[in-house]
């Protein structure tokens, strides 16, 4: 199995986690506000939905009749660039239950097969930089956890935690440069140790080993930190080294500018 394989079929399997807990919920459940300021959990799944479809279309922007597909969704975000994912969140989300899930469940595959049939070597366009298919799947997956533990906790379900959130850990040591920028920092210029207990016991690591700037603790901890989906004063999370513990308070896994986060429980 390639890397972009394992991917997809780790958030397929998120996604249908996700959908089949939502599928079983009433017309006024789904109205049901999430800790996303605004957002309940139709708009959410409207959110989830709307960005497959448009992650296609930038998978089509190949032929020239795509290009101009994916040029006018550009062209509208370029009009609101700060509230045309919030605008479309809203719209989609205002259609009734039954043709969200139909919607989501067309753009759910379109999405894979237009990842596997993605050329070699080429890199999708985006509203920031292009991505490589596996970026992009790699992306979504962390979309659709990240805002999955927004409709579990809007309706009290407690999900199963599994080692595919790996992809939202990689992730999140990843962009730890972009976070500083994202604030106006200045990134260290050394590498930090993470290492990272996985829900099934597996220590994941990242950075040498002698690094002076090291973090540890639970990788659902961390990957709910990375999403700003939990205060760091709720994690198990420990750092040593003043940087680090910058790092920990300014993580920030996802593109966009610094978002408010969670205030502490």
């Amino acid at each position: 199995m390639s890397v972009l394989d394992d991917v997809i079929a780790d958030l397929s399997a998120e996604g249908d986690q996700l959908r089949t807990t939502v599928a079983a919920l009433d017309a006024d459940a789904w109205r049901t506000p999430t800790p996303a300021e605004g957002w309940d959990v139709a708009t959410t799944i409207a959110h989830l939905l709307w960005t497959d479809e448009v992650a296609v279309l930038a998978a089509g922007a190949l032929s020239e009749e795509g290009k101009q597909a994916w040029d006018a969704v550009v062209l509208t975000a370029i009009e609101d660039p700060t509230g045309f994912v919030d605008a479309e969140a809203m719209r989609i989300g205002a259609l009734a239950p039954e043709e969200l899930l139909a919607r989501w469940d067309a753009a759910r595959p379109a999405l894979v097969a237009a990842l596997q049939a993605y050329p070699d070597g080429l890199k999708m366009p985006w509203f920031g930089p292009p991505m490589a298919p596996t970026s992009m799947a790699t992306a979504r997956f962390m979309e659709t956890w990240a805002h999955a533990l927004d409709v579990y906790d809007a309706i009290g379900v407690r999900p199963e935690v599994t080692d595919r959130i790996r992809h939202v850990a990689h992730i999140g040591v990843r962009t730890r440069n972009f976070s500083y920028a994202n604030n106006g920092l200045e990134a260290p210029a050394e590498e930090f140790r993470v290492e990272l207990t996985a829900p099934s016991g597996e220590l994941w690591t990242w950075g040498p080993q002698d690094a002076p700037q090291i973090v540890t603790g639970s990788a659902y901890d961390f990957c709910q930190l990375v999403t700003q989906r939990v205060h760091r004063d709720d994690t198990d999370l420990k750092a040593v080294g003043d940087d680090a513990e910058k790092w920990l308070t300014i993580a920030q896994a996802f593109a966009g500018p610094a978002g408010g986060g969670r205030d502490p429980r």
